[in-house]
């Protein structure tokens, strides 16, 4: 994570207080121009949206690229080798596909559709790993057939039927199994993933995930190459890391001592967390890395393994801080001595986040960054739902109907859970860089939402 002090947003010739506390949740080149107006990547919003229209998701590539950066350049630090496999579920198009591959990162999948777009970006499917617990018999074949580098497989009756068609292609397929080691992430009750009561991966405690193993050794076109784990997401303790590390080492140690089995690959999974408020700040990459790293010596040493090639895969922290999310005021509601509301024409169809996981964002005036705010307001969707609200209480100045608001750390989650409730047509996508604007998905039109139809 940037240090504010070494990335200033405003202009040292405008009052840049208001803009600063949102130094840890705007992309790393956001500035405020004299007039107070936002610009990303050397664009102005007021000028994005005047050519694409709002709602509109604005994507900075060089907090982007930077971010996987720093990813590979704090882990391979601690882990020679480590590798980096984008979360696709955070966010995926063949434009940030292109991006990834230019920057050494491979992407995790978890659906055909994932597959198919991240192929179609250009990603080598050896640098793809198929993650999911719900892998369709044609999923798997379509993996298969695409020459995907591994599948994290997650339960007993995709074992059988990935064993069945790799025996029917008689092609060798690498795969790491899924453990469910039983630790708590201290996240959100939603996105807990790690503990024994989970529809993820195959228990520990149990004896599940021994018998997993049995049979996937005995599977004479599959190669067992190691174990994956993912805990929960977003995780700003880091230290459940160290628990689940410990627990998957000892496993890996009695599955040597009984069955003759050495892994030669693990993944942590991701969960790296991001700064959504300015109040809860995420852990910097380095931090994961080292606390990651040493969990991982530590289980080897005391077990006597050897240290396995490390992959990890965060998705929110590396898209999330790059996206803004660009929304035009539609109207102004004052209720005395009880609320004031700011609504906007987006919402819960483009950001699901706060009604699912109650997700708390920061919300700016997008032409008034260097103005003070004077306003304690709610800005609310535009859709029929009394829980479509985007920010609670947020600091704005006055506005005026047209207006731009902006709510930063919005690139990760938001895209990719949209929908079309209440038929409302999904935004358009810009990828900004060095002040150029580059349309990487267009609005949809009111033709497009009877293209399905017959």
């Amino acid at each position: 994570m940037a240090n504010p002090s070494d990335n200033p947003i405003a202009d040292p010739t405008t009052n840049g207080a208001p803009i600063d506390a949102l130094a840890d949740v705007l992309p790393l080149t956001a500035r405020a121009d004299r007039a107070g107006v936002l610009k990303v990547g050397g664009c102005s919003v007021r000028d994005l949206a005047g050519a694409f229209g709002t709602p509109l998701y604005v994507y900075d590539e060089h907090t982007i690229r930077q971010t996987c950066r720093d990813y590979l350049h704090d882990f391979q630090a601690q882990l020679p080798g480590a590798r980096a496999h984008y979360a696709g579920k955070a966010w995926l198009s063949p434009a940030l596909t292109e991006i990834l591959v230019e920057e050494g990162f491979g992407v995790d999948v978890v659906s055909a559709g994932e597959l198919h777009v991240a192929l179609s970006g250009g990603m080598d499917p050896e640098h793809i790993a198929f993650h999911g617990n719900g892998k369709t018999r044609d999923e798997l074949q379509y993996a298969l057939e695409s020459g995907v580098g591994r599948i994290i497989v997650d339960n007993d009756d995709e074992l059988t039927t990935l064993d069945e068609l790799a025996r029917g292609r008689a092609t060798e397929q690498r795969i790491m199994l899924r453990i469910t080691p039983g630790v708590d992430a201290q996240t959100h009750a939603k996105t807990t993933t790690g503990l024994r009561d989970s529809k993820f991966g195959f228990p520990l405690p149990s004896g599940q995930a021994e018998a997993a193993l049995v049979r996937a050794l005995e599977a004479p076109f599959l190669d067992v190459t190691g174990f994956h784990i993912h805990l929960g997401s977003p995780l700003f303790n880091i230290e459940p890391y160290a628990d689940g590390i410990a627990t998957i080492g000892q496993f890996a140690a009695e599955m040597k001592q009984r069955h003759g089995y050495e892994w030669r690959e693990f993944s942590p999974g991701g969960g790296m967390a991001l700064t959504y408020t300015a109040d809860r700040v995420a852990p910097e990459s380095e931090r994961y890395a080292v606390q990651i790293a040493e969990s991982i010596h530590t289980a080897c040493d005391t077990h006597g393994l050897p240290v396995p090639d490390v992959h990890i895969e965060p998705g929110r922290s590396v898209v999330g801080r790059a996206g803004v999310a660009l929304y035009s005021v539609v109207s102004r509601k004052h209720i005395p001595e009880t609320r004031d509301y700011v609504t906007v024409d987006g919402g819960m169809a483009d950001n699901i986040r706060p009604a699912m996981y109650e997700s708390t964002y920061e919300a700016a005036a997008a032409e008034q960054m260097n103005t003070v705010p004077s306003l304690v307001a709610t800005v609310a969707g535009k859709f029929c739902e009394s829980g479509d609200v985007l920010v609670r209480d947020a600091q704005l100045p006055s506005l005026q109907l047209g207006e731009l608001i902006a709510i930063p750390a919005s690139g990760a989650y938001q895209i990719a859970m949209e929908s079309n409730y209440n038929l409302a047509l999904r935004p358009a996508i810009v990828m900004v860089n060095d002040g150029d604007a580059r349309l990487v998905r267009r609005r949809q039109t009111l033709d497009d939402l009877l293209h399905l139809e017959l």
